[in-house]
């Protein structure tokens, strides 16, 4: 029996971190020779985030570079996976009854490419994106991961593309800082409820540490971690292939189940 693909959930961080050689970029490599070969790529991103679920839908999705102030060569950057059509279909089928669009019109945003592109260079595996609904409170995101358990036995890789702690606000551009305290509090408590299987935690993260809504002041970073802790087995062993925190409020923790 063919055991069932990885789930990944990958702090992208900063994009310029996909230019260049750096520690994050070599470890992203890494990770992406050490995983089995997927038939397809589901991202869930941090950077669509809007009312509603939707999943790409096109043949051939764009690369979209959803930023500013940054240098032309980070514009200049192009993803080129297909897509896959009728998987986005039963990517909906599986959400039933959570109501899905297919979607024609966004693409492959700088949450997914920005990794994908060290994770597999070589841009030929299909590639599709899932819409996370800013409605929802992330009570409401766990299950719909669950439902996307069937996804593994089919050879697609999850993956989560977001940051468990990211905030802007305090975060030291361009200056090298030390990790905040309250950054290092904040992804250590996620770290253990992770690994003691404490999901309900991890839902209501507000619950985990004292400075929870500094670290996370908003979902859109931290929804995708969900998604690939709702599809964790008991089987699935717990790993953390890639560490460190930037600017000393953004966390680069990669999370790997099975």
């Amino acid at each position: 029996m063919t055991s069932p693909m990885p789930v990944l959930f990958v702090g992208h961080g900063n994009p310029m971190i996909t230019l260049g050689d750096n520690v994050y970029a070599r470890a992203w490599a890494a990770l992406g020779a050490a995983l089995p070969r997927p038939r397809a790529i589901l991202s869930v991103s941090a950077h669509w985030f809007a009312a509603g679920t939707a999943v790409t839908a096109m043949a051939e999705p764009r690369t979209i570079h959803d930023f500013h102030g940054f240098p032309p060569a980070l514009h200049a950057v192009k993803y080129p996976a297909p897509g896959d059509p009728e998987l986005a279909a039963r990517i909906a089928r599986l959400l039933a009854p959570i109501p899905v669009a297919l979607d024609t019109a966004w693409g492959l945003d700088h949450g997914t490419w920005t990794v994908l592109r060290h994770l597999f260079p070589h841009a030929d595996i299909p590639v599709l994106q899932l819409r996370l609904d800013a409605t929802q409170a992330p009570a409401g995101h766990y299950p719909a991961g669950q439902r996307l358990a069937p996804l593994r036995a089919e050879g697609v890789l999850v993956v989560g593309s977001g940051n468990l702690v990211h905030n802007l606000h305090t975060y030291a551009w361009g200056e090298p800082t030390a990790p905040f305290p309250w950054a290092v509090r904040f992804e250590a408590a996620v770290r253990a409820a992770m690994l003691a299987g404490d999901d309900r935690s991890l839902i209501a993260f507000e619950t985990l540490d004292a400075d929870a809504r500094l670290a996370v002041p908003t979902l859109d970073h931290y929804l995708p971690l969900l998604y690939v802790v709702a599809l964790r087995t008991r089987d699935d062993r717990v790993t953390f292939p890639v560490e460190g925190i930037e600017g000393g409020s953004m966390s680069m923790l990669a999370v790997r189940f099975g």
